[in-house]
């Protein structure tokens, strides 16, 4: 399981590596509605698939099929309902991506 850092600002595009792939990965915060948003990038910041919702404890891309995201699901882990502004810098939740090997074992 990877724990991924989710930067204190309210849009940002950071880069992962997973398998020798090179992802962007943004997050937006929805200031009017309070809540986060994730998308995942190619390296050249072609969208795989742009913002959807974050919502605890559920797979974020649980319904997207295509064959460049990588094998494994991100997620975000809370005992919160709803993941605001400030959930990820005071650890109330946290964002992460398990590889499918690790959800077989």
């Amino acid at each position: 399981m990877l724990y991924i850092k989710v930067p204190d600002q309210n849009d940002s595009m950071s880069m992962l590596s997973i398998n020798g792939i090179k992802y962007l990965l943004r997050f937006t915060y929805n200031e009017k509605y309070d809540y986060w948003s994730f998308g995942l990038y190619e390296e050249e910041e072609k969208p795989i698939i742009a913002m959807t919702r974050i919502v605890p404890n559920f797979p974020i891309f649980h319904a997207y099929t295509d064959t460049k995201l990588p094998d494994g699901i991100f997620g975000c882990i809370s005992e919160l309902d709803t993941v605001g502004r400030n959930a990820f810098i005071n650890e109330t939740a946290e964002f992460i991506y398990i590889p499918r090997v690790e959800l077989e074992e």
